[in-house]
Formats: structure tokens, sequence, C-alpha cells
């Protein structure tokens, strides 16, 4: 019989040995494919980590929260528009009703290597990236590490463009940047030692008359890992000028990207097709793919030129 230890309070959870279970949808589906085998400690019942509140100025969402509560809270959708948009557009009904913030910030890759039994690789303490020789059509654009499957997290990477924090352990705060490292570590997804817990996400004051977007290219009409995802922020003046713009991609690097350059051209530019246009050839600019993932560049390119159309237009909407 599995290990099963329930936690009640941080320490608890924090001494206990096991993967840490809150929505269960990335480990339990581990658990099937034989990836995780050990025990598990259910943080379910840790109090304080399943509120969205108001705080110094913007908000803080426990990481217990729900995708489908923040996809739906008033606050969020007024204020955070962009989180909003994705956290509604991920997955199905039943895993955004299921899957918890902090889960999906700290999921494992979705590469079918690592998730196949029969397969050691870096994340799993082998030596080796089969997929870098083998299948790796879905692998990233930008080959930073040893490992060349994306980074899996949506929802990190909209965070990372609103300038996030996490709270881990109800003690320290990390940026989103220092939580996923630099990109270059093939054997883990986030910077995180495990028995560390992520607590609350910590959002910054909100910025008036944010106009935002995402979107993603996939593979399926619905319900698909992105094969590349953007979010995308603008403040438009009575002109019709940009005066403030923040870009990020995922699905493309072993870690979310911000995309500064395209942020520093869009600012004091018309919110025109032309302007998106340079901007999304601009985001593809450093791209060194892989033999199997050329086609991603040029999905680069549609997908943030759509993105920053639908972000102007306040398109509420996720896949396509």
């Amino acid at each position: 019989m599995t290990n099963l230890i329930i936690a009640t309070t941080l320490a608890e959870a924090r001494n206990a040995e096991g993967e840490f279970l809150a929505g269960g949808t990335d480990l339990m589906d581990r658990r099937r494919h034989h990836v995780s085998t050990g025990g598990m400690v259910d943080i379910c019942r840790i109090a304080g980590l399943g509120e969205i509140e108001a705080h110094a100025g913007g908000y803080r969402i426990g990481s217990q929260v729900t995708l489908d509560a923040v996809a739906q809270h008033p606050a969020i959708i007024d204020h955070y528009p962009g989180l909003a948009i994705a956290a509604g557009a991920l997955a199905t009904p039943q895993i955004r009703s299921m899957a918890s913030m902090g889960g999906v910030l700290l999921q494992t890759t979705r590469c079918w290597y690592f998730r196949h039994e029969a397969f050691t690789c870096y994340k799993k303490g082998g030596d080796s990236c089969p997929s870098r020789e083998g299948d790796h059509r879905f692998g990233v654009v930008f080959d930073t590490s040893p490992c060349v499957f994306p980074h899996p997290s949506t929802i990190g990477m909209v965070l990372m463009n609103y300038a996030a924090q996490v709270e881990i352990n109800g003690e320290r705060t990390m940026t989103m940047q220092e939580l996923y490292g630099g990109g270059t570590d093939g054997t883990r997804e986030h910077t995180l030692a495990p028995s560390d817990v992520l607590t609350q996400i910590i959002l910054p004051a909100a910025v008036n008359a944010e106009r935002a977007g995402y979107f993603r290219s996939i593979s399926r009409a619905r319900a698909e890992w992105a094969l590349v995802e953007v979010s995308a922020r603008l403040v438009v003046d009575d002109n019709d000028q940009i005066t403030f713009a923040r870009v990020a991609v995922g699905g493309v690097a072993p870690v979310p990207m911000l995309l500064p350059t395209v942020n520093d051209y869009l600012v004091g530019k018309p919110a025109t097709d032309e302007s998106f246009a340079v901007a999304a050839e601009l985001a593809t600019a450093g791209a060194n793919p892989l033999p199997q993932t050329g086609y991603k560049v040029k999905l680069i390119y549609g997908t943030v030129f759509d993105t920053l159309q639908r972000a102007y237009n306040r398109i509420w909407s996720g896949e396509g």
C-alpha cells in the first residue's frame, strides 16, 4: 500500500518524506505511468492556503486555490485579466476545478521520454536526454539546457509577465525568475528543495487601464499542451500610442521567457498591425531550434502577433 501522510501544518509537511499532493492532477498522472512511486504527503489540510485576498496594493493567491477559482474571481478578471484568461483557457473544466496554483507552477516536464518508465534522463537521475537524439518535435526553440523539452507551466509564464513573486514556507519570497532559474539546469524544473512548500503567490499592484491577452498555438482544438503560448499586456493612450508593454512566451525554452526587447520596441509606438508585426519578428531573435522544432519559429511570430492583437482588442479567448 502507498505510504500517504496527511499534513495539517507546514512543519508536518516539511518534515515528512514523500512528494506533496495537492490537486493531484500531475502527481497522479506520473504515478499511473510508474514514474513516481514513493510516498505522498497530502498538504490540502494546511490552513491559510486557499484564499484570494487583497494585500499591500495587490493580491495574494494561496497555493491551494484552483485554476477555476482564479479564472472566475472578479478582482483577478478586473485587475489581472491576462491571468484570468490563461487560467480559464487551460486543460479541461474538470482539471481546472482540481489543479492548484502551486501545483501548476511546480509541475514536472511533459516530455514523453520522462513519463515513460522504460527511459531514463537527466530529470530522472540519468546522464542523457533521449529526446535530443530521438523525437523532439515538441521541444525547445531556444536550446540552453541539456534537457530539450520546454517548461510546462503556462501560469508560471503569465505570473512572470506580471512580475509576481512566490512565498516559500510562509517565510521568504522569490521572483518567478528565481523560482525557475536560468534555464541551464537540465535536472529540474524549479529551484526549490524537496521539503519546500510554495505557500502564496503575490501579485503587485495592478496597472491602470491594462489590456491583456493570452493565446496559445496548439495541435488540436481543445485541451492540448501549447506548442507556443504568449502573454501580452498593453496600456494604450487616447492617441492609440502604446505607453506600457509586457510580453512573455512559453513552450519554447527550458523556462518561461520574458521579451524585454519586444517591450522596449513597443513603448511609444502606435498600436497598429505594423508595430505588432515588428514586435513579433523581434520575439524570434536568438532562436536556435532543434532539427525538428524549426516550425516553432514561425509559430512564435504568429502567436506573438495574434496575442498583441487580442490584447489591444480585448478578445477574451486563449487557444487556437
